[in-house]
């Protein structure tokens, strides 16, 4: 062995060292931070037993990243803090989420990246389940899609926030990435595909351009896609979905991504049944109305939020059901509507519809970015 070898042997032992007794620290300060949060929780024992606090959460995220110099990434920070926060909640109380089913979904995806793996996971095999185990306090938590940047808003979503008394308490936005991946083999020899009817549509022209003789096959989700393939027996067979359902389900990745617009995003929302503080570090709020039935009610609305100076990034009307040629319409505001100083705009807004519903007021959520990255490079052992 040469001189230069065992010299970078000795220094490579000293950085891992200096690493493990890092560690050591950062194990200490975790589990010093641990009994603090159960001390808050045996203090919220006797209050509301609110637990989950997106207000704070955020404040908190910003604040450290505000005071965060590097090298650590910002995203790198964000996702370990939210796992520390996940744990920090569960030890006050473990939280029950529910999510559009089954398991391995990108709704399921997006509530371990935002709430943390620490919450007790529970599927829902459609979208008015979800709003029904949290309105009857089956469960604490939902997380349900309401819109996409390509296809629009989701309507059973629309549809049961007018039907089931819950409030949003808070928003995420999740990038839609798809992967294709089989038990092995090559891409030439891939004969069927399944998934979802949306990744189908969503990478129609990869799958046109790279597997022209495949045949498609749609199914109730990507999930189920992926567990097809993988209980199927020899080549030929392929699922769409997230990146992470390879490793779920033990498929290896052909190729990703592939969707066809590589700016693909789905806006999802936290429901609860109960509602943020006003002044919680809310910059948003949603509501649904109605409006009177007379020449410029929905002008009326609109001329009353203007003069208020509360700006509308989101206006979608939808059929009310049972009520044929009857609409509602969802509205996102740039506002904290539960602020003393809007209760103007709230008695003006009660006044202005035939019927409100505030559906809530919560943080502008943040922006999770769950692209797949093909792994070339083999790890290593050092953390």
């Amino acid at each position: 062995m040469s001189e230069k070898r065992i010299a970078d042997d000795k220094v490579l032992s000293a950085v891992r060292r200096e690493i493990d007794a890092i560690d050591e620290e950062v194990l200490e300060l975790l589990n010093r931070r641990a009994r603090v949060s159960r001390r808050v929780g045996r203090i919220k024992a006797g209050g509301s037993g609110q637990v989950f606090k997106p207000g704070r959460e955020e404040r908190l995220l910003s604040k450290l990243c505000g005071l965060n110099q590097g090298p650590l990434p910002d995203e790198h920070l964000k996702a370990i803090y939210r796992e520390i926060i996940s744990s920090s909640r569960s030890l006050q109380r473990t939280l029950s989420v529910v999510y559009l089913g089954p398991e391995g979904t990108f709704s399921h995806f997006a509530g371990l990246r935002y709430l943390g793996a620490s919450a007790e996971y529970t599927p829902r095999p459609h979208i008015p389940g979800v709003f029904e185990s949290v309105a009857s306090g089956e469960a604490d938590l939902g997380v349900v899609p309401i819109e996409n940047s390509l296809q629009g808003a989701v309507g059973q979503s629309l549809d049961s926030l007018m039907h089931y008394d819950v409030a949003v308490q808070a928003e995420l936005f999740a990038r839609i990435s798809h992967c294709l991946m089989a038990k092995g083999g090559e891409l030439s020899e891939i004969r069927h595909v399944y998934s979802h009817p949306q990744p189908l549509e969503q990478c129609g022209g990869w799958l046109r351009a790279n597997l022209p003789g495949a045949e498609l096959h749609p199914v109730e989700s990507t999930s189920a896609a992926a567990r097809r393939v993988a209980a199927g027996r020899g080549a030929g067979s392929a699922a769409i979905g997230h990146a992470r359902l390879a490793a779920m389900t033990g498929l290896s990745i052909l190729a990703a991504p592939i969707e066809d617009y590589p700016d693909n995003w789905t806006r999802f929302f936290v429901i609860s049944k109960t509602p943020n503080k006003a002044g919680d570090n809310n910059k948003k709020s949603s509501i649904l109305f109605t409006t009177l039935d007379k020449p410029g009610a929905l002008a009326l609305v609109l001329d009353l939020l203007a003069t208020h100076g509360v700006n509308i990034t989101k206006l979608e009307s939808r059929p009310v059901k049972g009520e044929k040629w009857r609409y509602a319409f969802f509205a996102d505001l740039e506002c904290d509507l539960g602020l003393p100083e809007l209760a103007a705009v709230r008695e003006g807004l009660t006044e202005a519809c035939a019927s409100l519903k505030v559906l809530g007021a919560y943080p502008v959520g943040p922006q999770i970015d769950n692209s797949p990255v093909m792994n070339t490079r083999a790890g290593g052992e050092d953390a």
